[in-house]
């Protein structure tokens, strides 16, 4: 049973929709930190102007606070508070309320005429026994203050208070001070609470009193506007996250659409055998095109090793049939003839399909890609033994020379590097004429051996020919002095195992010339020397 999350399109839209909300999430809330914060500074602002301006009226800096045209709607509350904590005068909203003096401005020094509040415990303005019958809120204005035009200044010397206005931290005689404190309050007025946005700011009459004036503009509106944005935004986001999901899945399925594509040519080639066949390639340079020309390029590799595979298989079939039909014929005659036998030709026969056996097996364990021993090997004395070994039978006994002495030894297969200098040498017997040479010398940090003839050579256009498997390049000759033309391709395959490559050229005899590469032993190589 597929599993809902199993095609990528469905990964890729539910992982676009999880990124967008958190973006979204995190962008809400950030707009509406910055909303909220202008909202409240706005409110500040209109509670700070209109401290200000009733702090500046005439009525107020001259002491008669009872004249101040106050604000009465509860969206805007005033308050008007002497030094003491009394409440001067108030709008209706604020009527019988105690002194809102929780952020007044900090205090004149100690022994100074300034009578700035001291701030109270309560957060909120809470209702006193003594305002009665003041409909501006200023009943305790009026039994301190001056009811028209400040006669009275609460006992208080107004002689000291015009000398150093500026020392007692209070504004001069008849100004208001460029200093304000903002708050966010919370006022219950009747059976709940409102959150207002408070102005303090502070006043002098022309007689020396100081007062300060609690200025506050209400937050509904601005909430309002807070939870409409709120509500607006959370009842988008669901769309938005289905359209991103949306495009997202239909991006992806177009974009994967090559692939599709890709996925289905390789059904049909595998379904149908047909290595020729390739996929489509979208012109588009990324990595879904990288993709189908890599799978090209693995399907013509695969087309060659299986060409490869069934050439091979045809050629054995053909280099095995004769001998063992040789062998068969003479078999049947010794069963009707046996004085007739010839154990010799039989004897032939049987050594060259052992020797044809033996390659097919190497090539067969080369293709498998089975690798060489990591023996280090003196590639000068394995040389010298060979020669030696195969000269009481070899036609032309080779002349072996050496660069030098000190030779670097290489790494690898004693059995497999011996095979390759005995191919070499076999293939040198049958074409020269009177000499061959063998040769090692240094070329940087490699090892050159050289086996040259003096025959006729390899024509430059046949020389890459020679190491193709069953490749005979004198077709005229007999099957049986020619061999199966498998010698040099082991060679080549098998050098190339150890790191190494075998190429021909012109010996200076004029016959052909075979160059052994191979690298060096790496210095410290763990391997005893062979």
């Amino acid at each position: 049973m597929p599993r809902p999350l199993a095609s990528v399109r469905a990964r890729a839209a539910l992982a676009a929709a999880l990124v967008v909300s958190f973006a979204l999430v995190v962008t809400g809330i950030a707009v509406i930190a910055v909303l909220r914060h202008n909202l409240t500074d706005r409110a500040a602002l209109e509670s700070e102007v209109t401290a200000r301006t009733v702090a500046g009226a005439q009525a107020a800096l001259t002491g008669d606070f009872t004249a101040l045209d106050l604000p009465e709607d509860r969206d805007r509350l005033v308050q008007v508070v002497d030094s003491g904590g009394r409440v001067l005068a108030a709008g209706d909203a604020l009527h019988g309320r105690g002194a809102l003096t929780d952020f007044a401005p900090a205090p004149a020094p100690t022994g100074t005429p300034s009578t700035t509040p001291t701030p109270s415990a309560a957060p909120t303005a809470t209702p006193t026994d003594d305002d009665s019958g003041d409909d501006h809120g200023g009943g305790r204005g009026r039994g301190r203050g001056s009811g028209h035009g400040g006669d009275e200044t609460d006992g208080t010397s107004t002689e000291d208070t015009s000398t150093d206005d500026s020392a007692t931290g209070a504004p001069a005689r008849g100004k208001v001070s460029t200093d304000v404190d903002r708050e966010t309050l919370s006022v219950r007025l009747g059976d709940r609470s409102h959150d207002y946005g408070f102005a303090a700011v502070q006043g002098t009459t022309y007689d020396g009193r100081t007062y300060t004036v609690y200025a506050g503009t209400s937050l509904a509106d601005e909430q309002a506007t807070l939870d409409q944005v709120t509500r607006t935004m959370l009842a988008a986001l669901p769309f938005l996250l289905l359209v991103v999901a949306g495009v997202t899945w239909l991006v992806t399925r177009r974009a994967l659409r090559p692939v599709e594509g890709i996925r289905a040519e390789m059904a049909a080639i595998t379904g149908s055998g047909d290595l020729t066949r390739r996929v489509p390639v979208p012109r588009s340079r990324d990595e879904i095109g990288r993709l189908a020309r890599t799978t090209n390029q693995t399907l013509a590799a695969l087309e060659q090793s299986v060409e490869r595979q069934q050439r091979f298989v045809a050629d054995a079939s053909h280099e095995l049939r004769s001998p063992i039909a040789s062998l068969r014929t003479q078999i049947e005659v010794a069963d009707q003839h046996p004085g007739l036998l010839d154990t010799g030709d039989l004897h032939h026969d049987v050594v060259r399909l052992q020797h044809l056996a033996a390659d097919l097996l190497l090539l067969a364990r080369l293709d498998a890609g089975e690798q060489p021993g990591h023996a280090v090997l003196d590639l000068t004395a394995l040389v010298r033994e060979e020669v030696a070994r195969r000269a009481p039978t070899d036609r032309v006994v080779p002349d072996v020379r050496a660069q030098d002495d000190d030779l670097p030894q290489v790494l690898g297969s004693r059995g497999q590097l011996a095979r390759v200098l005995g191919n070499l040498l076999d293939n040198a017997q049958r074409h020269t004429a009177t000499a061959i040479t063998v040769t090692l010398a240094r070329a940087g940090d490699d090892v050159v051996l050289t086996v040259a003839d003096d025959g006729h050579g390899i024509a430059p256009a046949d020389r890459p020919r020679v190491f193709e498997r069953f490749v005979r390049l004198d077709e005229a000759r007999s099957r049986d002095d020619g061999g199966a033309g498998l010698g040099l391709a082991i060679a080549r395959d098998v050098v190339r195992n150890h790191g190494g490559d075998l190429t021909v050229t012109e010996a200076p005899s004029g016959g052909a010339a075979f160059l052994v590469t191979l690298p060096r032993a790496p210095h410290g190589t763990g391997g005893a020397p062979a």
